[in-house]
């Protein structure tokens, strides 16, 4: 019986890349995102999709009872929000980004990692960004992702003695639609302090998120991922 997956924002950039390679090893998927008129591998054998409004903390329970038990959980949706300065954040938006991209990861993990547990095999991978350790113009961007790398970690202590690994990764800006909201100033500094002076493919993300899904080695656990080519060594 193949291996169930559950792929938050698989439809598109990062989380495309993640569900093709998935299914490449033969794993049943399901994606969750809001909208999946532009996603290439709907009605796909293996494929399920699931829309849904990740920023709807609330209603994650009934979500779950759709998608069923799951052996592995891969947050991976998120976005940022750079028109908004740190003196002029609507409350509104503010929330909405911190319930998709910090909130709802950590309840799925709340949630998945009970089957985990009882089944004794289980793995978690959250997609957080460099934003959580440098720090991002878009400061709740940055603040969420810092926060689901401190989350990768907790939660990789509480559920380790389960069979159940819980990894991130961090990577630096990555040719997906998110760059669209970024100004060619900043995507030029930031290539400047990259070794080869481009950003990262959603592909070359997608092979370390699905190695820590797949091959991991259990004693990598509550570790952060990162993917920055020499632009944040440390």
């Amino acid at each position: 019986m193949s291996k169930r997956v559950l792929i938050t924002g698989g439809n598109k950039g990062i989380g495309l890349a993640v569900s093709r390679a998935m299914l490449e090893f033969g794993y049943e998927i399901i994606i969750v995102a809001r909208d999946f008129s532009d996603c290439p591998i709907v009605g796909v054998a293996n494929v399920t999709a699931i829309e849904y409004d990740l920023s709807n903390v609330d209603g994650l329970q009934e979500l779950a009872k759709v998608v069923g038990d799951i052996d592995i959980l891969i947050n991976n949706a998120g976005y940022m929000q750079p028109k908004y300065s740190y003196d002029n954040y609507p409350k509104e938006a503010r929330e909405h980004i911190m319930n998709v991209d910090l909130y709802t990861p950590i309840e799925l993990m709340n949630i998945f990692s009970q089957h985990m547990k009882k089944q004794k095999y289980g793995r978690i991978v959250n997609t957080a960004s460099i934003a959580g350790q440098i720090g991002h113009p878009d400061i709740w961007y940055g603040i969420a992702k810092a926060g689901l790398i401190n989350a990768t970690k907790i939660y990789g202590k509480l559920l380790g003695a389960y069979g159940i690994t819980v990894n991130c990764v961090a990577p630096s800006p990555t040719e997906t639609d998110m760059q669209k909201d970024n100004s060619e100033e900043r995507k030029a500094e930031f290539k400047k302090t990259v070794a080869t002076g481009r950003f990262a493919t959603a592909e070359e993300v997608a092979k370390a998120i699905v190695w820590l899904a797949t091959d991991c080695p259990e004693y990598i656990n509550g570790t952060c991922l990162d993917i920055n080519n020499c632009s944040y060594p440390r």
